[in-house]
Parts: structure tokens; sequence; C-alpha cells
């Protein structure tokens, strides 16, 4: 898992596992953002059970898939998971691009 630290508020990553959720609480982000639809790819873990994990490790998930150009209402659900979240969110998807994306929009 290769996280790029944004700022002290934002870092993007490709996809990542839910293996990896400890490491990215202990990191201390506290939301996590997939910018990635289910079943994009055949092997990618569903949002829904990285969700499950990272709940289990006090970290609450966001699903706003982004396929295309970003919308009105992804940048308005993204808005609103910054601030229902205390602390830095990590944001995901194939490549980190399009996490990227909704985080430089939402400035």
């Amino acid at each position: 898992m290769a996280i790029n630290k944004i700022d002290d508020h934002f870092a993007q990553s490709p996809q990542i596992q839910a293996d990896d959720i400890r490491a990215i609480a202990e990191a201390g982000y506290k939301g996590i953002v997939c910018a990635r639809p289910d079943n994009e790819d055949p092997n990618q873990p569903s949002f829904a059970e990285i969700a499950e994990v990272a709940e289990r490790f006090g970290i609450k998930a966001f699903h706003i898939p982004v396929s295309g150009p970003l919308t009105e209402g992804q940048l308005i659900r993204f808005e609103q998971a910054r601030a229902e979240t205390d602390g830095p969110i990590l944001g995901y998807c194939r490549s980190g691009g399009r996490a990227g994306s909704l985080y430089a929009a939402s400035l």
C-alpha cells in the first residue's frame, strides 16, 4: 500500500485491502473515502468489505464512486464525509487519482 500524503487533512492511495486497515488506523487516519465503483476489476475487495473492517478500527468509511467527470453530487458527498470525520482522510481508487481529484475539487 503506497500512501501519498497531500496535506495534514488528506492522502491518496491505490486500492487498499482489508488487511491494510490496521496500518491505516495506526497511521492516524480517521476516515476512508473509496472513489472506486464496486466490481470495476474482478478481484478488488468490495466497499462493504473495506467498510466493515474500517468500522472495527474506528475509521469512518464513505463510498463515493467516480466513473468519469466529477459531479456536484459527488462533491457534496465528499464535503459531508469531511465534515463527519474528525481527523485525516485516506482516499483511494484504482490508482489514487480519482480520490485525489475529489479532494482537489473540494478546496
